[in-house]
C-alpha cells in the first residue's frame, strides 16, 4: 500500500512507518520535528526510517494545509495514519495554544486532505484522557466523553467530533483510537518512564505524583502498533456493526466511523510500575511523593472487547518484559 503517516519522528509514529516499511509498503512520513522534546532523538529516528527501502520523509508543520498536499503529490494514499500531534497533558496548562494549532487546525488540514484525496481509510489518534471525569472503570468507547479535565483532552475530542462530521459528508471511512499510557524503546522524554529511568540512572530522586496511587492501562508500544496494524483493514462501513456477544460497537448508525480502544485491560498501579523499574535497574529509587497535577485522573483502563472483537488480538508484552526493553535501550542509547 502507498501509506501517509504523520508524526514519524514521534515515538509512536516511527514504530508504526518501521513495521509498515518492514512489510514492504510505501510510506511518506510528514513531521514538523518541533523543538517540544530533544529534536535529536527525533532526527535519530528518522535516520532509521531513512534506511529503510520505500520511505519518503517530508518536514513540514501540520498547520501548513499546502505541505501536507505536496507531501502526498500526485499518488493518492491508500491508507492515512494520523498521528502527529502536540501531546502531554501538563504542558497544556501553560501552552494551550499549542494544542489549538497543531490538534485543531492541524487535524482540519489532515481532515481536508482526505476529502480531496479519499484513501481507503482514514485513521486517527486520540487518547484515554477524553475519559475525562468519568468515574466508570474500565472505561468503554460509549461511555460519555463530555467532561474532559485538561485542555489536550478537549482537543483530542474535538478531533473525534470533527472527523466523524467529514465522514458523514464525505463517506469517508474513519477510525479514531484511544491510546492508553504507552511505553517503550525510542519513547517520548517528558513521560513517567523516560523521567524515571533518567533521574534514577543520575542518581537524582524521582518525582510521584498523585502519592503513587494513580493506575494506568501501560500498553507496550508493540502491542499498540501490532492493534494499529490490524484495525487498518478494518474498515467501517455503515449498517454492517460488529455483533459479538457483550460488544458495544462505536459504528456511526450515519457514518462509516468508529472510536476503539488500544490498551491492555489490565491496570497497574504507579508504584508498581516504579517497581519494575527498579528491579530492572537493580536500584531503589529515592521517592518524592506530590499530589495529583491539574487536569490528571486517578485510574485510567480499557475495555477492550471491541478491539478484540476487530482484531482478534490481546496484548502479548508483560510489564516487567516492556520496562526491561525500555531500560535496555535507554542504557545503550545513554551510556549508562
Amino acid at each position: 500500500m502507498r501509506i501517509l503517516v504523520t508524526g514519524t519522528a514521534g515515538f509512536i509514529g516511527f514504530h508504526l512507518a518501521r513495521r509498515f516499511l518492514a512489510e514492504g509498503h510505501a510510506v511518506v512520513g510528514f513531521d514538523a520535528m518541533t523543538s517540544y522534546y530533544d529534536v535529536a532523538l527525533k532526527r535519530d529516528r528518522h535516520a532509521i526510517l531513512e534506511a529503510m527501502p520505500g520511505f519518503r520523509p517530508v518536514i513540514g508543520a501540520l498547520e501548513d494545509r499546502e505541505a501536507l498536499r505536496r507531501a502526498v503529490g500526485d499518488e493518492a494514499p491508500d491508507l492515512i495514519v494520523h498521528l502527529a500531534a502536540q501531546a502531554g497533558v501538563r504542558h497544556s496548562l501553560d501552552h494551550p495554544e499549542d494544542y489549538v494549532s497543531a490538534n485543531l487546525v492541524g487535524t482540519f488540514n489532515v481532515l481536508e486532505l482526505a476529502r480531496e484525496v479519499a484513501p481507503r481509510h482514514l485513521m486517527i489518534a486520540s487518547t484515554s484522557s477524553v475519559y475525562g471525569g468519568n468515574e466508570k472503570a474500565p472505561f468503554s468507547e460509549t461511555d460519555n466523553t463530555d467532561s474532559p479535565l485538561s485542555f489536550y483532552a478537549a482537543t483530542k475530542k474535538a478531533g473525534e467530533a470533527m472527523s466523524h462530521s467529514y465522514a458523514h459528508l464525505w463517506n469517508l471511512p474513519t477510525t479514531c483510537f484511544r491510546f492508553f499510557t504507552v511505553y517503550g524503546p525510542w519513547g517520548r522524554p517528558d513521560m513517567a518512564l523516560f523521567r524515571f529511568v533518567g533521574a534514577i540512572a543520575r542518581g537524582e530522586p524521582i518525582e510521584v505524583y498523585g502519592n503513587g496511587q494513580m493506575k494506568r492501562d501501560f500498553t507496550y508500544i508493540d502491542d499498540l502498533v501490532e492493534g494499529i496494524v490490524r484495525l487498518a483493514g478494518k474498515v467501517p462501513e455503515i449498517g454492517h456493526p460488529v455483533t459479538a456477544p457483550g460488544v458495544a460497537d462505536t459504528l456511526s448508525p450515519v457514518a462509516p466511523w468508529r472510536v476503539v480502544n488500544i490498551g491492555t485491560s489490565r491496570p497497574v498501579e504507579l508504584m508498581d510500575f516504579i517497581g519494575a523499574i527498579e528491579r530492572r535497574m537493580g536500584v531503589a529509587a529515592v521517592k518524592t511523593m506530590l499530589p495529583m497535577q491539574k487536569g490528571e485522573v486517578v485510574t485510567t483502563y480499557a475495555d477492550f472487547a471491541l478491539f478484540q472483537a476487530l482484531t482478534r488480538y490481546r496484548s502479548a508484552v508483560s510489564l516487567e518484559d516492556g520496562v526491561a526493553a525500555f531500560v535496555d535501550w535507554y542504557r545503550e542509547r545513554y551510556h549508562v
